[in-house]
């Protein structure tokens, strides 16, 4: 019987006659299915091919989701053990839910870029050259000093390039990994707990919820009207509706709507978006629109540089062949076929060097190196400051934005709700108030429901949330209890009045905005009277601003507004109450088009539209989503307002910053040319050597980057108006002062070049070594100059800027050592004390120029509106 009970898939029956016995189905011994599936031979490869495939044929050999969930040794309900051996056990088995990224770039990858710069490979090229006639022409012991000194100097500038660069891609990397760590709820050990995104296993039951990442691939457990965005893996844009018949979840994809439990089948690279991501170098550092702008000056400024250079070649090489240099005896350099080819090569080379140094010189290199330097140190400190950047163009967009869109619940108050108001019917209960609930109903009336109806009013004036309790008795149906009451017929018992209050300090941080120009926009859900009486609290309503007026608005009031009201009334609106996530991207896109740079602050899955489409989209650490997150370009980690406020500082800093340490490069830039140049032109011999205009290259790009571009918000960029896209990078404020320090460092140069000799009784090389000290002496008293473009007292807060102090003592240190003990590398000549007491003398007046030159108004209007706009 059982052979053919078996051979037909029926039931054996229980009769009179015999008694049916279960029996196993024989194994037959071709069946590759001879072994039952338990967690330690269950194939990954088959698991990942089951999900990523939505193979419900492969789906049922495992016997369905439930009993798949028992193959991983998974309770449904309590999850996995979750113990440490527990969870090795599985990464072992089944992987991390990690993807290798590729290959961070190595230290000798920075080097090699830095060394591509075609100025650099010239440079060097004409140092060999150098090098090789030097030791030609005066042997090896004397001849390698002027190569020699020039390659050393490019290697040092080369070195100081690539540590610097390289030290900033591991801070973004560092960035990009925490931006990344995404925490996921689990269910472990009968418990809910959160855990990094990377500690997810197979089997492991994920809770999901409306905005979630799926962290890994897995199958529907239970949930209800869950909803998953599939268009970052499939590229289409329909939600899917994810339930028992349809239970494939994929890893990357987003939550929608409902929530769920998911039991996890495949994570890191057994599933698609880790192969997907391993092959994607997410980095942090792209360029920013600052970057952007800074490379076009710097391409402007390199041809200007390039065009001086080209000119002084020509003048000195022709001065040079015709016979009008002299040698330091008072000899004719050149004179025709007498001249060994030797000679005449050394003077070229030296010539094209210096030509070639001045080019160098010219092109700003540190700019892009001060952008990324103060982008790295205010991301650094931004997180101190709770706030994560996802998008680097974020911090310097943050530093021009005009408005603000933000929440209310949560970011302007403290999303705790306390019960401040207790009503009994109609009387309020006090602290020190006995009362009781009257056994006596009677029929409310019209004028009790209006009574009841200003109470309520009263409490949403006072910023308060009202909920009404009511009860009904109602009688059972056959034994049943109801499970839903009909809401008619309710006996009304009181009413409850919950306040959310304001975040400590809101109202200081939103006032700082109004002083700084950035007008602060409330959008929430509330009704009216609540909204108003939160931004009254808040300040982003004055008192006199009535409630009827333009200034506070319901979503529908502003949704159904023409275009053209709604672009009258954009300005003056100040609180949206009853507001929906489409109200609120509408009124971004009102926004944008009046010109304004807007700043969103969201936390919800709805939010993601609005947040995309503002200049900044700032989402909520704990509130918000994962969908919000990432939409956003900088997460506030403690969802507090005044974080919001500290972005915006650092927006204006780190745009501060770039103009301070462009004013000072350009300052050091237009001196070296001139004074080059006109030198070259007159005596047909350069003051600054190779290895000196190198020297001050590096001052300038490296050290005066970290100077210059590691400053911490002041409290006077929030007196300021906002920075304007279009704005010119370069004030008329940096103009002023960057040509006053130009002219007068040219000025006092070309005095030592020409009287320099005879004003200190000195020889050529003393009076050379006096312009280099004098000049490098001149960009340390000027790199305090351009700590402050606008104010008199440069000294403020120095103190606390350790970092500055360190790199104006580390640069006087080293120019000490240039000049008194490197003779021969950097072509100087020992100085007395006298000498350096002048060169420090004529460099300290760069200080009293500094200051007098700031008494001088920038030109009428665009200084009075700028005051204008300030007071």
């Amino acid at each position: 019987m059982s052979k053919k009970v078996l051979d037909k898939n029926s039931t054996l029956l229980r009769t009179l006659s015999y008694v049916s016995i279960d029996m196993q189905q024989p194994i037959d011994e071709d069946s590759p299915h001879d072994k039952p599936v338990s967690l330690l031979t269950v194939d990954p490869r088959k698991l990942r091919d089951t999900v990523r495939d939505k193979n419900f044929e492969s789906l049922s050999q495992f016997g369905g989701v439930k009993e798949l969930a028992l193959i991983l040794e998974t309770d449904v309900k309590n999850g996995i053990n979750g113990g440490e051996a527990d969870v090795i056990h599985r990464q072992n088995v089944f992987g991390a839910n990690k993807y290798p990224k590729p290959p961070a770039k190595k230290f000798l990858r920075f080097v090699f870029d830095a060394f591509k710069d075609t100025t650099i490979l010239i440079l060097l090229a004409c140092a060999l050259l150098s090098l090789a006639f030097g030791i030609k022409q005066h042997g090896l012991k004397d001849g390698w000093y002027d190569g020699g000194s020039i390659i050393v100097a490019v290697f040092l500038v080369i070195t100081v390039s690539a540590v610097s660069d390289f030290k900033q891609s591991r801070q973004f990397q560092k960035l990009s990994t925490k931006s990344s760590d995404i925490r996921v709820e689990v269910v472990r050990d009968g418990r809910r707990q959160p855990i990094s995104i990377f500690d997810v296993v197979v089997g492991d039951i994920v809770c999901l919820k409306i905005g979630d990442q799926i962290p890994a691939d897995g199958l529907f457990l239970e949930g209800h009207s869950l909803k998953v965005d599939e268009s970052s893996m499939t590229g289409e844009s329909d939600h899917i509706q994810i339930d028992e018949g349809k239970p494939f979840m994929l890893s990357g994809t987003k939550v929608t709507d409902g929530f769920g439990f998911m039991l996890v089948t495949s994570v890191g690279m057994n599933t698609a978006w880790g192969e997907m991501m391993s092959s994607i170098n997410r980095e942090l550092n792209e360029e920013t629109p600052l970057q952007a702008r800074l490379n076009k000056l710097t391409s402007y400024i390199g041809k200007v540089g390039l065009l001086v250079a080209a000119l002084v070649l020509v003048v000195m090489l022709i001065r040079y062949f015709t016979g009008n240099t002299r040698d330091d005896n008072g000899n004719r350099e050149f004179n025709g076929s007498k001249t060994k080819f030797d000679d005449v090569m050394n003077v070229v080379v030296s010539i094209v060097s210096a030509a070639v140094t001045i080019i160098v010189v010219a092109i700003p290199e540190g700019l892009p190196l001060a952008v990324t330097l103060t982008l790295a140190y205010s991301m650094k400190c931004m997180m101190a400051d709770h706030a994560m950047v996802r998008k680097l163009s974020s911090c310097e967009t943050m530093g021009s934005a005009t408005i603000i869109c933000t929440d209310k619940t949560g970011t302007l108050t403290l999303n705790e709700m306390k019960v401040t108001e207790f009503w009994l019917g109609k009387e309020a209960v006090k602290d020190d108030t006995s009362s009781h609930l009257a056994g006596v109903q009677k029929v409310m009336d019209d004028e009790e429901r209006l009574q009841l109806g200003t109470i309520i009013k009263n409490m949403a004036e006072k910023s308060l949330r009202c909920i009404a309790f009511a009860h009904k008795e109602v009688a059972e149906e056959s034994g049943q209890v109801l499970e839903k009451l009909e809401e008619n017929g309710l006996t009304f018992l009181g009413l409850v009045g919950l306040k959310d209050p304001c975040r400590p300090g809101v109202s200081t941080a939103v006032e700082s905005c109004r002083v700084a120009g950035v007008n602060i926009k409330m959008i929430t859900g509330d009704n009216v009277h609540t909204a108003r009486a939160i931004a009254l609290e808040c300040k982003i309503l004055n008192p006199d601003e009535d409630l009827d007026s333009d200034a506070v608005v319901e979503g529908v009031q502003f949704r159904n507004y023409s275009p053209e009201e709604r672009m009258e009334k954009i300005d003056k609106i100040h609180v949206m109450a009853r507001s929906s996530p489409f109200d609120k991207l509408l009124m971004v896109q009102c926004l944008k088009q009046k010109g304004h740079v807007v700043a969103v602050t969201g936390d919800g899955t709805n939010d993601a539209p609005a947040l995309k489409e503002a200049d900044i989209g700032l989402s909520m650490g704990i509130q918000g989503t994962e969908v919000a997150k990432e939409s956003s370009d900088i997460v506030i980690l403690d969802d507090n307002f005044t974080s919001v406020v500290t972005v915006l500082r650092w927006g204006r800093c780190v745009y501060t910053n770039i103009q301070k340490f462009l004013q000072f490069q350009l300052t050091v830039n237009v001196a070296a040319l001139v004074i080059n140049f006109v030198a070259a032109v007159s005596s047909g011999k350069v003051p600054l050597s190779a290895v000196q205009l190198l020297w001050v290259n590096l001052i300038m790009d490296t050290l005066g980057a970290l100077a210059l571009a590691t400053g911490k918000p002041t409290d006077d960029l929030m007196t300021k108006p906002p920075v304007g896209r279009s704005k010119p990078l370069i004030t008329r404020i940096m103009w002023r002062n960057l040509m006053a320090q130009a002219v007068y460092q040219v000025t006092i140069l070309l005095v030592l070049q020409f009287k320099g000799k005879s004003i200190f009784g000195v020889s050529e090389n003393v009076k050379n070594t006096l312009i280099f000290n004098t000049f490098v002496l001149c960009q340390v008293f000027n790199e305090f100059n351009a700590r402050k473009l606008e104010k008199k007292n440069i000294f403020t807060g120095i103190l606390k800027n350790k970092l500055f102090l360190a790199i104006v003592g580390i640069t006087i240190v080293l120019q000490l050592v240039m000049v008194e003990f490197l003779k021969r590398f950097a072509n100087t000549e020992r100085l007395n004390w006298g000498q350096w007491g002048a060169c420090i003398g004529l460099a300290a007046l760069s200080w009293p120029i500094g200051w007098l030159v700031k008494c001088i108004p920038v030109s009428g209007k665009w200084l009075a509106k700028q005051r204008a706009s300030v007071s």
